[in-house]
């Protein structure tokens, strides 16, 4: 089963096509280790809730919108590989992020159902 890279990230939205063209930029980079996909979404539909939500979860502020992202690996000893060659990758350290790298969400989790 395949094996996702998922973040939760608080972009301003002033910044969405930056945040767009940061993805494009590293998009190869992460299908060159063996990434099958890279997604981005931004929220369009993130109710508040009664104790925690996507907006808490990264302390969302004025004039920022949630983006969720995921990159799909064949599986985890591939993704393992693949970042620990990409911390080393100079294109990828000299990049700036168009967002605060300090509230982001990341976590990896394995696939246990696919329909």
């Amino acid at each position: 089963m395949p094996f996702l890279d998922i973040t939760v990230i608080p972009v301003p939205t002033a910044n969405k096509e930056a945040y767009l063209e940061h993805s494009r930029q590293t998009t190869p980079f992460f299908k060159e280790a063996g990434a099958t996909a890279v997604t981005e979404t931004w929220a369009e539909d993130v109710p508040d809730g009664k104790v925690t939500d996507f907006k808490r979860a990264v302390q969302l502020q004025d004039g920022e919108t949630v983006a969720v992202g995921w990159i799909t690996w064949p599986d985890r000893a591939t993704r393992d590989k693949a970042w620990e060659a990409l911390m080393q990758d100079e294109r990828m350290m000299k990049m700036d992020m168009p967002f605060d790298g300090k509230r982001m969400i990341f976590a990896g989790f394995d696939v246990i159902a696919e329909a």
